[in-house]
């Protein structure tokens, strides 16, 4: 009796260690809600662009704003693989893909 209760204490201890080094898979729910994300190194420069992202029934979908319309356009991709977003859209003509990728860096003090 002893040695089935020692065995399963060792089996439980041993699966959750599996459970604390197993690399965590970004859930939708980190990226849902408003962003304003910066893409770098246009032909017009530097540009902020409003976007908000969705999941409805595990499909995450992307919207942006181009700068002087009112109204949110869907992106024409939105994939979640285990460590980023990845989302593709033409805005003003232009193709543009992204990734968004969590950082585990705090950010500077004062923002």
């Amino acid at each position: 009796m002893k040695i089935r209760v020692t065995l399963l204490s060792s089996l439980v201890i041993l699966l959750m260690m599996s459970f604390a080094f197993a690399p965590s898979m970004l859930s939708p729910k980190y990226y849902e809600g408003k962003w304003e994300v910066l893409i770098k190194d246009t032909p017009q420069g530097s540009a902020t662009i409003p976007m908000r992202f969705e999941t409805v029934d595990d499909v995450t979908s992307g919207y942006f704003t181009e700068e002087g319309v009112a109204e949110e356009k869907k992106m024409s991709s939105v994939k979640i693989t285990d460590d980023a977003l990845y989302a593709a859209f033409n805005i003003s003509g232009y193709d543009v893909t992204l990734s968004l990728k969590k950082s585990m860096k705090k950010p500077p003090k004062g923002i």
